[in-house]
């Protein structure tokens, strides 16, 4: 059996910059972030992937990069980015980093040689009109903050393309001296311990756009996956890459190829679904989402995810399904909603902090076929600040105790990079880390154990799956069977407590053992099986063939 490692992961995304500061000046760093894997172990976080940590000029959060094979110095140095992975790898986690090599920051030492002279190899690092594009206005990715996908660069007395904001200037993947310089910075992080990377913007790495100064012409740009994922395989085997690939399922197949390709691509066909679902609290935009989903090669995986750093992407729904979603979950169109396709807040304060709710929809994360990714803060049921800034609102620093700052810094208030939420009811002084672990029942305490059973139950990441008849409208439930071994996870999207009648045909005359709860184990004395479900309850079931 190959070591699929990602496969049964529990993958923590982390901004350095908001999630611990050791030297007491308002941002985060490597030496705060390692002070505190501990926690992470203890959570039972398997793998830590990493936001940008280069040198930029932070205009789009770190993902204007200026220099691939350094550290932003407000974070560290390269020295404590591998005395952080040493700690991680100490404790049994992996850790892997953002590759954004779509685009480079303006300010880059290649755009700017680009700029200044055309005969410069670094020229053909980027794409370039010398004529004003007639796709000038198309594919605008940030509507209202965002007016051309090209600039006009008056000392290259050319247009540059930048599918991102102007100061985000597009690479050319043509140019096979681009990519061989991926291939370095790829070989580089891999030197120092990382166990892969997650793709930034794929769809647009690979995108071939109208430009001067094409280096090649192939009727299939998906051979440049081909090309990172043969680099990868030769410099690491058990690396990874996990792309960001928010495409319709009929378009999502080319990325994993027949497994020579991404390793994962996150769910954003699930994900956008599962709102859609706990907006209306029926099971059906779920059901139909997973059975749209293309069948993966073996060592292909979904990521699920509740929340990411950036908004909540809604842009596969219908107008009408997205009026729903805001409806339930962001009211207020003007502060809540962002980029005409999403909304720009952190879940908990969606379902206003309801911890059924919330156990519910993580046990959900924790369940469906594929690999969890929880975004930091999330365990705990972090707030949002929407006086923030675009995507900033859910992005605020980590909240660890009721001290000042949240435990986060040391620093004066006025002088975080982010303000920590200060005031209702996500407030750090009530709503911290320190404070859930002497609660038991508090959403950590739960994350932490829900975590441990998922751990244990690695069906779940590797089982085929099936969708079950459950004969109730607001009943979501699925079998997954890996080496002969067979769990079940059923959830009430509802309010309402229900019954919900199971098919399990396959299952007749064993037994459902409840991993969670206290309860006599079932027989299963025919194809046909009842559940009582509470509102907004869940069980996890192992089969077994006699009582446990």
């Amino acid at each position: 059996m190959l070591d699929l490692w990602y496969k049964n992961a529990i993958i923590y995304c982390i901004d350095v910059k908001t999630f611990m500061d050791a030297n007491g000046d308002g941002i985060g760093d490597f030496a705060g972030l390692t002070e505190r894997v501990d926690y992470l172990s203890g959570l039972g976080v398997t793998c830590i992937w990493l936001m940008p940590f280069y040198p930029s000029p932070n205009k789009d959060n770190g993902y204007d990069v200026m220099d691939y094979y350094s550290i932003d110095p407000r974070l560290g140095t390269l020295g404590d980015f591998v005395a952080f992975t040493h700690r991680a790898e100490e404790r049994g986690i992996r850790v892997i980093v953002d590759l954004v090599v779509n685009h480079t920051s303006d300010q880059h030492p290649w755009f700017q040689a680009a700029c200044k002279d055309k005969t410069s190899k670094y020229w053909n690092y980027y794409l370039w009109s010398k004529e004003k594009p007639q796709d000038l206005l198309e594919g605008i990715i940030f509507p209202g903050f965002q007016k051309a996908t090209w600039t006009y660069q008056p000392e290259a007395e050319a247009y540059y393309a930048h599918r991102f904001y102007d100061h985000q200037a597009d690479l050319n993947i043509t140019n096979p001296e681009v990519r061989i310089e991926i291939q370095k910075i790829m070989g580089f992080w891999l030197m120092l311990g990382v166990s892969g990377f997650r793709i930034d913007a794929a769809p647009y790495l690979i995108e071939l756009r109208q430009a001067d100064n094409l280096c090649e012409r192939v009727d299939d740009p998906y051979i440049y996956i081909d090309e990172l994922r043969n680099f990868l395989s030769w410099r690491r085997g058990d690396a990874i890459l996990l792309a960001e690939a928010n495409e319709p399922p009929e378009e999502l197949s080319r990325y994993f190829g027949d497994g020579n390709r991404m390793q994962m691509l996150f769910n954003f066909w699930g994900n956008q679904h599962l709102m859609l679902a706990l907006a209306q609290e029926t099971a059906t935009p779920l059901i139909e989402a997973f059975k749209e989903l293309p069948d993966l090669p073996p060592t292909g995986q979904w990521a699920n995810f509740i929340r990411n750093h950036d908004e909540l992407s809604l842009d596969q729904l219908s107008n009408v399904q997205q009026d729903e979603i805001a409806g339930a979950f962001a009211p207020d169109r003007d502060r809540m909603w962002i980029f005409d396709r999403g909304i720009r807040r952190r879940f908990a304060p969606m379902v206003n902090g309801d911890i059924q709710r919330l156990q519910l929809t993580y046990s959900l994360l924790l369940t469906l076929p594929g690999t969890p990714v929880i975004n930091y803060g999330e365990e705990l049921g972090m707030g949002d600040d929407l006086s923030l800034n675009e995507r900033d609102p859910a992005r605020t620093p980590m909240q660890w105790s009721s001290a000042p700052n949240g435990g986060f810094s040391t620093a004066a208030a006025d002088q975080l990079l982010l303000p920590v939420i200060s005031e209702g009811e996500y407030s750090y002084e009530h709503l911290n880390v320190k404070v859930q672990r002497r609660n038991p029942d508090s959403l950590l305490n739960w994350m932490e154990r829900a975590i441990r059973v998922r751990k244990e139950c690695p069906e779940f990441g590797w089982g085929a799956w099936q969708i079950l008849e459950a004969n109730h409208p607001s009943v979501f439930a699925h079998r997954c069977e890996w080496e002969g071994r067979v769990v079940i996870a059923v959830h009430n999207l509802a309010e309402a407590a229900c019954t919900a009648t199971l098919t399990l045909k396959e299952d007749a005359n064993k037994y459902l053992i409840d991993l969670f709860e206290d309860r006599p184990d079932e027989a299963i004395v025919d194809s046909s099986h009842k559940i009582h479900l509470k509102g907004y309850g869940y069980h996890w079931f192992r089969v077994g063939n006699q009582p446990f």
